[in-house]
């Protein structure tokens, strides 16, 4: 019974110290949003954390867009000089601090596809997980999506490879959480 009880303790004191472990540079990298349709590159400047999409499943307007076949702009830009930035490239996180708990907070997440920005926070739920919540007021009043490491270079592998043009520029657009 002993050596059960040892082995219990043992076995805590393991998975406590696994998430112990968390560091506040652990979020930089780069992550597949929920649908696998983008990807959101993880940086650190100075003390903050912010976050820029550096591909999209679905990079060029439609065939029944105006200007089909070019990059998608941020149209819904509050700021009319900021509407024929690309999406690509777009700053997507800013201002995040780390809390010292697996928690990132403080900062704001944009959606391109309605121009808003939201409060947000992020949690590293596990090596290749991050939880996303955006949400306006409180963190009560939001919503969640949860996000996953990628390779750098990787695409999802649901995905078709990418011709070498627009490997550099593909992916999808990126819906906050918002409730």
């Amino acid at each position: 019974m002993r050596k059960l009880f040892v082995a219990a303790v043992a076995a805590a004191l393991v998975l406590g110290a696994a998430h112990a472990e968390v560091k506040a540079d652990d979020v930089v990298s780069q992550w597949f949003t929920d649908g696998m349709d983008s990807k959101i590159e993880i940086t650190k400047e100075g003390d903050k954390y912010n976050g820029k999409i550096v591909w999209l499943k679905e990079p060029n307007r439609a065939p029944h867009e105006s200007e089909p076949g070019k990059p998608k702009r941020d149209a819904k830009n509050p700021d009319p000089t900021h509407q024929n930035d690309p999406i690509v490239g777009l700053a997507l996180l800013k201002g995040f601090t780390w809390d010292g708990s697996a928690n990132w907070s403080g900062g704001t997440i944009y959606d391109p596809e309605s121009g808003k920005t939201y409060k947000c926070t992020m949690k590293l739920k596990d090596e290749k997980t991050l939880d996303v919540r955006g949400y306006i007021g409180i963190p009560a009043l939001g919503r969640s999506t949860v996000w996953t490491r990628a390779e750098p270079d990787a695409a999802p592998a649901a995905i078709p490879a990418a011709t070498e043009a627009g490997a550099a520029n593909s992916g999808a657009s990126v819906k906050p959480a918002q409730k």
